[in-house]
């Protein structure tokens, strides 16, 4: 008795091959028999006309919070995917203790772009490592399977408390910090994140944690993968960060490096080709050093009391943001202007913003409402001012409740097609459970499938699944997923090739105390499994008693 068979299916198996048709049967949470598949079924599934594929491997999210109080890890099951890797850029919440936690929410709430109220109403609290943490979502439960990055930032606090964002560590806090992360390594932690990103800046404007660690430090921490013989080392690297840098720490570790984020900008377009044949050169070298990218434009939406995009951009770091009235004179201030000014006639090639005022559009702006959908050049040269000027005065006019869409980065989609297809790309970025107020990328593999594959044409549909489910699995070492051969894991996404996509974003008021994300919707999607159960019907999450995603602890070295 075979639990589930789907059958009539396209079956595109993640390898990279041309699809076939053929019926596929589940039994104990695995692939038992792909072919013409005969037998008694508890269920059975008609899907003549329809794509089955392995379920989407999401290696950069940040559902560490959300997952305490959000077993589905929403909205990602319900577009595609399956398994969720947390603790990306190094940002978590453990280890913890009552000292500490609220030093670690305050530098999400800003970093990550999460709400504060959320985060302090929604998170539970049970567990104070490594280990008690991803005891706390086994014994929750959780919707896709998840595998847990320890956590740089968070390391850091917990060895060095407020100190963590000022200044390097001795050398018994390092000792401490190595201690840490090889408890997390034995506790089942996938490999160790961290950031340099000059935009990520935690509360009151302070660098997050990782930024104020010394090479001494990095190199420490790296040799414990070394050590432990598994696991990866993932960065969002700020210029200090090269390639080179990560082809140094995987000779010297033995381990693969991953560098993020990579997306192409107009101002500085040799900065991508320059990643890439650094990875190129490296890998050529055998040394596994990929660079994250995103098949999707990066837009964001802020007002200029939390204004992400422009964090990067000096001397904004500086600004009294946790003091509104402070932070009104500031912006109104020609000297703070004039700096601003100067900073932009310089692109850097790790910032999200340098100057391309032409991609920043008016969004929401109550006094005016006929600015809205319009790009700030435009109405500048009607008022008669320079952009920057009109910029900073038509949200000091609003008290900065104005609402501006940057389109920041991945806009020239032909650049973005050759970086999509480079041998050492890794498809991902999607950010899942982050910037709840600026975006929502979660949706990145059906864009995948219905932007690049469908309606453009760039990739054959076997080699785009793969990108997103087999090729992540590799890297990252997640066992018997991201396929459809006999013995995986059942981790599907069964979909109409005609009409898969996203819808644009949509507000919803649902987080912990009432608190509002944006989130996207599945376009063609007509199932989504978890370890051969039902989560997601195309329509609705599906309810369990158990929710059947793993907890994941073992990885191939």
């Amino acid at each position: 008795m075979h639990d589930l068979i789907i059958r009539g299916a396209s079956l595109i198996d993640g390898l990279g091959g041309a699809p076939k048709t053929a019926d596929l049967a589940v039994k104990d949470g695995r692939i038992n028999e792909i072919g013409a598949v005969s037998g008694p079924a508890r269920e059975t599934v008609d899907a003549a006309g329809l794509s089955l594929m392995p379920g989407i491997i999401d290696v950069h999210t940040h559902y560490d919070a959300q997952l305490t109080w959000d077993p589905q890890c929403s909205p990602s099951p319900a577009l595609g995917v399956t398994t969720v890797v947390i603790g990306n850029c190094g940002f978590g919440i453990t280890p913890n203790s009552p000292d500490t936690r609220d030093i670690l929410i305050k530098n999400l709430s800003e970093v990550e772009g999460m709400s504060l109220t959320a985060l302090r109403a929604g998170i539970d609290w049970r567990f104070d490592d490594f280990g008690s943490y991803l005891d706390l979502l086994a014994t929750r439960g959780v919707v896709p399977n998840v595998a847990a990055f320890a956590c740089h930032s968070s390391i850091r606090v917990a060895v060095l408390g407020d100190e963590a964002s000022k200044r390097a560590a001795t050398d018994d806090e390092l000792d401490r910090m190595a201690a840490i992360l090889r408890d997390a390594l034995d506790a089942g932690a996938i490999g160790f994140a961290s950031s340099t990103f000059e935009n990520h800046n935690g509360f009151g404007g302070l660098p997050m944690p990782s930024r104020l660690a010394e090479e001494s430090e990095f190199e420490r921490l790296i040799d414990e993968l070394g050590s432990a013989g598994h696991g990866l080392f993932m960065i969002t690297a700020g210029e200090r960060t090269t390639i080179d840098t990560l082809t140094g720490y995987s000779r010297r570790s033995g381990r693969p490096m991953v560098y993020a984020a990579l997306l192409h900008n107009s101002q500085v377009p040799e900065r991508t080709r320059n990643i890439l044949s650094g990875c190129r050169t490296a890998q050529a070298a055998d040394v596994p050093v990929y660079a994250q990218v995103s098949c999707q434009p990066l837009s964001m939406n802020f007002s200029l009391d939390a204004a992400y995009p422009l964090y990067g951009v000096d001397p904004w770091g500086s600004l009294p943001i946790d003091d509104p009235a402070a932070l009104r004179t500031a912006l109104a201030d020609p000297e703070f202007r004039a700096h601003f000014r100067r900073s932009l006639t310089q692109p850097v090639g790790g910032r999200l913003f340098n100057g391309d005022w032409d991609r920043v559009e008016v969004a929401v702006c109550a006094a005016h409402p006929v600015y809205e959908g319009n790009p700030i050049p435009t109405l500048a040269e009607k008022a008669g001012m320079d952009s920057i000027d009109f910029f900073f005065d038509l949200a000091l006019s609003e008290d900065l409740a104005t609402v501006f869409n940057a389109k920041l980065l991945n806009v020239d989609e032909e650049t973005v097609s050759d970086i999509l297809q480079h041998p050492d790309s890794l498809i991902s970025l999607s950010d899942a459970g982050a910037h709840l107020t600026f975006f929502c990328d979660a949706g990145y593999g059906l864009h995948l499938l219905g932007h690049w594959v469908r309606k453009r044409g760039d990739f054959e549909i076997g080699e785009a699944v793969r990108q997103i489910t087999r090729r992540p699995a590799e890297i990252y070492g997640i066992r018997d997923r991201g396929v459809l051969t006999e013995g995986a894991w059942a981790d599907m996404l069964l979909f109409d090739p005609g009409s898969v996509g996203i819808t644009g974003i949509e507000r919803l008021h649902d987080l912990p105390a009432g608190q509002s994300r944006l989130v996207r919707r599945g376009l063609g999607v007509k199932g989504v499994w978890v370890n051969g159960t039902l989560v997601h019907d195309g329509v609705d999450y599906r309810d369990h008693t158990r929710p059947p995603g793993q907890v994941l602890t073992k990885f191939d070295a």
